[in-house]
């Protein structure tokens, strides 16, 4: 019995190239939830004492404490870590589910797509609070970036190479694509890191 092709099925890629992605989504879902999990317990014991001082809280910049009492770290009403604690166990899922050999249909990978998707202008959002609006970076929310950022480019790749989005493979935008993710991520990281850089030049420049 002959393997579908990409074009007959949008939910298959070559084999090869979906074990990178296994082990990224594996690794990547981990260490979210991880991040998530931590930052989610440290945000209850501030709730159970106000004068606790979270492991996060280095300094006047490198503040979790600051950004927990935020209403940005609460959007929907809940701590946002709870987010991260029920989203990423299905990313490990899925990666494990992969290296298993399993073959997904593509409303799943779409349902995936839609996840990272959100997560990405998520992140991005909280980017742009942290820096102007809250004054503060969260070293564990910054692990969380860390990942999402890799995630998005790296499924969004897949899934328009397989043709899961709704066209055909379109062979020079998925080769673009996937010659292009890792500086695209690395894009990202950079532009992340002039921001920081640049927000809270005077406080780096005052431990030189």
């Amino acid at each position: 019995m002959s393997t579908p092709s990409t074009v007959d099925d949008p939910a298959v890629v070559d084999e090869p190239q979906e074990r990178p992605l296994a082990i990224g989504l594996l690794v990547g879902g981990l260490i979210g939830f991880v991040a998530s999990a931590v930052l989610l317990i440290e945000r209850i014991r501030l709730a159970e004492d106000s004068d606790y001082v979270p492991t996060c809280s280095i300094n006047p910049v490198l503040s979790c404490g600051n950004v927990m009492e935020s209403a940005q770290a609460a959007l929907l009403g809940f701590p946002n870590p709870i987010i991260g604690v029920a989203a990423f166990p299905v990313v490990v899922a899925t990666g494990a589910a992969l290296l298993a050999g399993g073959r997904l249909a593509r409303w799943y990978w779409l349902g995936l797509q839609a996840g990272v998707t959100t997560a990405f202008v998520f992140i991005c959002w909280l980017v742009f609070q942290s820096l102007y609006r809250i004054g503060a970076l969260c070293p564990y929310c910054m692990v969380v970036w860390a990942v999402v950022i890799p995630l998005f480019w790296y499924v969004t790749a897949r899934n328009v190479a397989a043709g899961a989005l709704g066209a055909a493979p379109d062979g020079r935008l998925a080769d673009s694509l996937r010659d292009w993710r890792g500086p695209l991520v690395f894009g990202t990281y950079l532009v992340v890191v002039l921001l920081i850089l640049e927000r809270f030049w005077s406080y780096w420049s005052s431990l030189l």
